[in-house]
């Protein structure tokens, strides 16, 4: 059997916020591996610590004390310009509240992420407009955030994530404004980013429902993690 190789390890991970004389927490000598095109959901209820573990993840905070690899690479080591980087090309974010730029398309916001990679203004728009067509807006380029409905945002977001090919999605509680039916569409997108395209996938939610459409839950408490389970075909949304 093929094993997929390693993508995300941290080891003995802890954070720890200081807030004046107060030390909170937020992660107590944590270990995971997360390996190459998994699709994993994190939960846990507020303040469990799955949003620090995600922002970790995402080369947006760094550990206490600990390491995380990323792709082998010890991130404490980085400086602030090497992390961007590295958000910029491995890592695509989605967040709750879609954080599109309010007076710009859709098309243009999905071009921003490579106008700092560089790519020039044909190819950004051309892929722009391949990736909003790809999660069905691309009748939509020309709208402004305000002129689309949450699930259409969502799927904005989702195409800017994907505008310099990363291998990684983040995703923290991306259904959490939408309702049903929208959240429903927008886990299929992360299914088919999963299955057809390859992406290691991770999201952060706190809906059961939302967590089983993929493969492996990973649940917090505490800062800890409390149980790591693996969801069989039979028992996956999709």
């Amino acid at each position: 059997m093929h094993i997929r190789k390693e993508i995300i390890r941290i080891e003995n991970l802890t954070k720890v916020y200081k807030n004046g004389e107060i030390q909170v927490t937020a992660l107590k000598d944590v270990n995971l591996t997360i390996r190459q095109g998994e699709f994993i959901s994190i939960m846990g209820a507020s303040g469990s610590g799955k949003s620090t573990l995600m922002n970790i993840f995402g080369c947006l905070d760094r550990p206490t004390s600990g390491h995380y690899y990323l792709e082998g690479i010890d991130v404490r080591e980085k400086s602030d310009n090497d992390l961007a980087a590295i958000r910029n090309k491995k890592i695509g974010f989605i967040f709750q509240s879609f954080n599109l730029i309010a007076r710009t398309s859709a098309l243009k916001n999905v071009e921003l992420p490579m106008i700092y990679g560089k790519i020039s203004a044909q190819d950004r728009s051309e892929r722009a407009l391949y990736l909003l067509e790809s999660v069905g807006l691309g009748d939509r380029a020309g709208h402004m955030p305000n002129e689309l409905s949450g699930g259409q945002n969502q799927r904005a977001a989702i195409a800017r994530a994907l505008a310099n090919k990363p291998p990684i999605i983040l995703a923290d509680e991306p259904t959490g404004n939408l309702d049903s039916q929208s959240s429903a569409e927008i886990m299929e997108i992360f299914v088919r980013l999963n299955r057809q395209e390859g992406n290691t996938v991770i999201i952060v939610t706190h809906e059961r429902d939302i967590a089983e459409f993929t493969d492996r839950i990973i649940t917090f408490k505490d800062g800890f993690i409390i149980k790591d389970e693996l969801i069989s075909e039979e028992q996956s949304c999709c």
